[in-house]
């Protein structure tokens, strides 16, 4: 039967040579025992949720300001058809009276006047998005800390799947 050999005896002090570790960091010996394992860590706190974005203020300031502008451009579009609707069934003698010596009827000039009242609707709702609502989810977008839409393109996105947005 084999004997183990005994472990080789420590290597020799020199004066100028401080001694080896113990242990290395990354093998031990058979005769080196393992280090002590280290302290435990302290628990970590427990990190805070961020607030839901259906709650967070600025999100309902952005909701707010964009259905006060979809209610306004809308009211002011169907509205005016709807008053010219309402007359031309309930009005007819103010709907067919003429309007000065052109021919013209007063049911004509406000049909005439459906065009415009449209495109000022859509003016007004453009200027208002510009001024209350851009501004609003600009900030919200910088906060999430998403950049511009407008860099986030790239050339050859795909859009079936949606890449390149």
């Amino acid at each position: 039967m084999p004997h183990p050999s005994p472990p080789p005896p420590p290597p020799r002090q020199s004066p100028h040579r401080p001694a080896p570790p113990p242990y290395p960091g990354d093998y031990l010996m058979p005769w080196q025992s393992s280090p002590p394992p280290p302290p435990p860590r302290p628990p970590a706190p427990a990190a805070r949720p961020a607030p839901a974005p259906g709650h967070h203020s600025d999100l309902r300031r952005l909701r707010t300001a964009y259905r006060l502008l979809r209610r306004v451009s809308t009211l002011t579009a169907l509205g005016y058809f709807t008053l010219f609707l309402l007359l031309s069934g309930y009005a007819p003698a103010l709907m067919t009276r003429p309007v000065g010596d052109s021919g013209l009827t007063t049911g004509l000039l406000l049909g005439l006047c459906q065009l415009p009242v449209t495109l000022a609707a859509v003016a007004v709702y453009e200027r208002t998005a510009r001024r209350a609502v851009d501004p609003l989810s600009a900030g919200l977008r910088e906060r999430a800390g998403h950049p511009r839409h407008a860099t986030t393109r790239t050339p050859g996105g795909d859009r079936r799947t949606g890449t390149g947005r």
